[in-house]
């Protein structure tokens, strides 16, 4: 009787209840779960303006190279605004150019000896360092003119204007015909000066200015 009265005040507790739920996952946890996605592989892509900034180079690179192992000449093409032709840097002997229009034209450390510039039109043209022995620059409009350094010994620049062109450093005009042309204010050597004023006379049809005038001659 002891031993039943035992196992039935005794109770045996209850099987814990056991229940099966699917785990929630918050969209922070899907975020850090997740793979990276990418729309586009631009990872795979090279950045496009790198791309054109490399070409560009490369262009600049062959065409520097090109330049350099073809006629010189062709670095200077142009020559001017109105000029399609090279004529820097180059000898031009006996060359015709009478009457033409190469106004601002580049003939810087060219040979232009005997050239025949009668009649042009060469407003801020550049003979800087040119040698222009012989050449013909008869009636020519030199205004603005850049003679600095030239040789323009025996030339022919009867009738020329040449107001407000540069005759700086040692310009030479020793021996050439000057009468008729046109020098005011062109900034000669005194030494110039005095030379052209011995054999200056004339009067300039396009100005009307005496040439002894316009070079301040006694």
């Amino acid at each position: 009787m002891a031993l039943l009265n035992v196992s039935l005040c005794t109770r045996i507790p209850p099987k814990p209840h056991l229940t099966l739920t699917k785990p929630s996952l918050s969209v922070s946890h899907l975020q850090f779960l997740s793979f990276p996605r990418y729309d586009k592989p631009q990872a795979l892509i090279p950045n496009k303006k790198l791309v054109e900034d490399f070409a560009k180079t490369g262009f600049l690179a062959i065409l520097s190279v090109s330049l350099f192992f073809t006629d010189p000449a062709l670095a200077f093409k142009g020559g001017g605004p109105y000029g399609s032709e090279v004529t820097r840097g180059q000898d031009l002997t006996g060359k015709d150019f009478s009457g033409r229009t190469l106004i601002k034209q580049d003939f810087k450390t060219s040979i232009l000896r005997q050239a025949n510039f009668k009649g042009a039109k060469l407003l801020g043209a550049s003979f800087f360092d040119a040698d222009l022995t012989g050449a013909d620059l008869s009636d020519a409009d030199l205004r603005s003119v850049d003679f600095s350094l030239a040789n323009v010994t025996k030339a022919n620049l009867s009738n020329a204007n040449l107001e407000g062109a540069l005759a700086t450093g040692n310009t030479s005009f020793k021996g050439s015909n000057i009468t008729g042309a046109d020098f005011t204010d062109v900034p000669l050597r005194e030494d110039q000066r005095e030379y052209l004023c011995k054999v200056a006379d004339g009067v300039n049809p396009s100005t009307g200015n005496e040439t002894r005038d316009t070079l301040l001659c006694n």
